[in-house]
């Protein structure tokens, strides 16, 4: 289990505290030098403004450091308390540490010249030994806390360094990932276009040239030859515009908008294909009707996407095969299917029956088959019923 990170000001404030906790406990033992002659303010004084130091050592390290010094300087004058003098030593590691470089070297400069000068007055006035022994301390006091902090100041550069070379090595891997991504789709939408849109594009020309040469030999609209190249025009040129879809979404970087153009249709469209039939049914007598049961929301992509092309289906078939009449479309949106009910006049005309004339059924069971549903056409009562049951889960949305 990971510990959270202390707050830096509440590890100031626990500093702080714990310097005048120790200090308190030292002048109660009065463990400090001149505990006998010296009055108890001048040792609490030094204690209390260096407690106060630390509360702001990360944020001021020029006052901190200045302010620091005298009042230690006055300490060690009055009566020196170790638990001040320890709290100076933090002050100037913190100055390192949290302060800028310009910081860093004037320290170093000044402790060493503090040590230079303190060592040679004791050599002078006391002897070698002593001066020794003051450049010891001196170096403990002043120096000591500026190496340290000037180290752990350049590992933090360090490691701040390599963190931002971690993250442009990952920015970068990801621009090449994406690179790779738009480059793969382009040549998937070159492919297609290419090749198989190319394919379809000559067979719709081709299927247009054969209905042509039947106008010419004046065969009749309801010869089964003219009606097959009708269908397989129709159906070149239904895939060939699905395939530019599809090439449109392929080519799209991904790095913006889509174009709408080249969105997948889905339920919000059914609206459209209505518009659409219902011109296209005037000229025959079929009227078009939707009623929709429940709240419509949102489903998931591949169930809009399928529910779209049974109805597109159905509505195509009913222009093309219903007799006059009007054409229902119902929707019931429950909270684990999507119900689909179409019905239409049936005109039972046999001999009709063309080769590939049900490909349009067959496609629509296996897109309600892929998703785990179930679909039902044919006559009934007279009429063309298609049945379609589309299961989905309601809380997955718009997720594909």
């Amino acid at each position: 289990m990971l510990v959270p990170p202390i707050p830096p000001r509440r590890v100031d404030r626990l500093i702080a505290l714990a310097g005048l906790l120790g200090g308190a406990v030292l002048i109660v033992f009065k463990v400090y030098e001149g505990a006998d002659r010296l009055p108890l303010w001048a040792v609490v004084l030094p204690l209390v403004v260096m407690a106060g130091l630390e509360l702001v050592r990360r944020t001021r390290p020029v006052l901190t450091v200045a302010l620091g010094g005298l009042t230690f300087a006055g300490s060690l004058c009055a009566g020196s308390l170790l638990a001040t003098m320890i709290m100076y030593t933090d002050l100037l590691y913190a100055a390192v540490v949290y302060g800028t470089a310009r910081m860093s070297r004037v320290l170093h400069l000044t402790g060493g010249s503090t040590v230079l000068v303190l060592s040679s007055l004791i050599w002078w006035k006391s002897g070698t030994g002593a001066g020794l022994l003051i450049v010891v301390v001196s170096s403990l006091v002043f120096l000591a806390p500026v190496w340290t902090g000037d180290v752990v100041r350049k590992h933090r550069q360090e490691a701040e360094t390599e963190r931002l070379r971690a993250e442009q090595t990952a920015l970068l891997s990801e621009m090449d990932r994406r690179e790779a991504v738009v480059a793969e789709r382009a040549r998937m939408a070159r492919e297609l276009h290419d090749v198989v849109a190319n394919h379809l594009s000559a067979i719709a020309i081709h299927a247009t040239g054969a209905q042509s040469v039947a106008r010419r030999r004046r065969l009749a609209e309801d010869d089964p030859l003219v009606e097959v190249l009708a269908v397989i025009r129709e159906n070149s040129v239904q895939g060939l515009a699905e395939m530019r879809r599809m090439i449109g979404l392929l080519r799209d970087s991904g790095g913006g908008e889509a174009d709408e153009s080249y969105a997948a249709p889905d339920l919000a469209a059914v609206d459209a294909l209505l518009v659409k039939a219902r011109a296209a049914g005037q000229g025959v007598g079929l009227d078009f009707e939707l009623t929709e049961d429940g709240e419509r929301g949102e489903v998931p992509v591949p169930v809009g996407l399928a529910a779209y092309r049974i109805v597109q289906e159905s509505l195509t078939n009913a222009l093309k095969h219903a007799g006059p009449g009007l054409v229902t479309l119902r929707l019931e949106f429950g909270p684990e299917q999507l119900r689909i009910a179409v019905d239409s006049p049936y005109r039972d005309e046999p001999g009709r029956e063309l080769p590939g004339a049900r490909a349009g059924l067959v496609g629509m069971g296996e897109r309600a088959g892929l998703l785990g549903g179930s679909l039902e056409a044919g006559p009934k009562d007279g009429r063309w019923s298609v049945r379609a049951v589309l299961p989905h889960d309601r809380e997955s949305g718009g997720r594909a």
